[in-house]
């Protein structure tokens, strides 16, 4: 809010009106976050049981991936509480709409039918489910306060996960949402994960638009570091990158 407090000075009685509209603003965005990752918590936890007996590998497995999925949305709920005010947003509705999508579209994949799997491909499957979503919730403790649904800056956020790529929650969901798609594969759910991959990858750009504005240091930033996926081996061989 350090910007906008700035500009309340310098223009007077009106801004403060509008300061104080954005933190209402603000305070309805968490609160429907929390709300709405909290339903998903819930909806989660009551799947838990059905996994019972652990008579399987596979259903080790989910049992993991199920207990990673709600601590992950639960991460999601708490950090939108704690979070930081933004300083920079982004406007129009495309970035909004891109966000929405981006966030909930992949929701679509649980509706459609289960594939015939074998036992390989379903172990597979969970374990990219296992895997990705572990890490997000690795990335997302690690952006903290910093986190947010749309596109906006709070914090520039340049180390752990984000020495190695720009963008490391959105690559650790892909792998869970690759994991998903497999397990009801067809191809309404290709589609759907290429829609999601498309949403994503305007997301991001939506993202780095804003942080360009707000940090200026972000340029520099951004050309020592990888978008996506990681490009540099020394990562790999453990050295520090250049």
């Amino acid at each position: 809010m350090t910007v906008k407090l700035d500009e309340t000075e310098s223009h007077g009685e009106s801004m403060a009106v509008e300061l104080t509209v954005n933190r209402w603003l603000d305070r309805t965005a968490r609160a429907a976050v929390v709300v709405v990752f909290t339903a998903l918590v819930m909806i989660g936890v009551a799947v838990i049981p059905r996994l019972f007996p652990l008579d399987s590998i596979h259903k080790l497995l989910m049992l993991a991936a199920s207990i990673a999925n709600v601590l992950f949305l639960s991460l999601v709920a708490a950090t939108a509480i704690t979070r930081l005010a933004p300083i920079q947003k982004s406007k129009g509705i495309e970035p909004r709409l891109s966000a929405l999508l981006g966030t909930f579209l992949c929701t679509t994949l649980a509706l459609l039918p289960k594939a015939e799997l074998g036992p390989v491909w379903s172990v597979v499957s969970t374990t990219l489910i296992l895997v990705g979503t572990s890490l997000s919730f690795v990335v997302l403790r690690w952006l903290g306060k910093s986190f947010s649904i749309f596109a906006e800056a709070r914090r520039l956020v340049t180390e752990g996960p984000y020495r190695i790529v720009r963008h490391p929650l959105y690559l650790c969901e892909g792998v869970a949402l690759i994991g998903i798609t497999l397990q009801v594969l067809s191809p309404l759910a290709v589609l759907i994960l290429i829609a999601v991959a498309m949403v994503q990858c305007r997301r991001m750009i939506n993202e780095e638009a804003i942080l360009k504005v707000a940090f200026p240091e972000y340029l520099a930033y951004a050309a020592n570091t990888s978008f996506l996926i990681p490009t540099k081996l020394s990562w790999f061989s453990g050295s520090n990158p250049p």
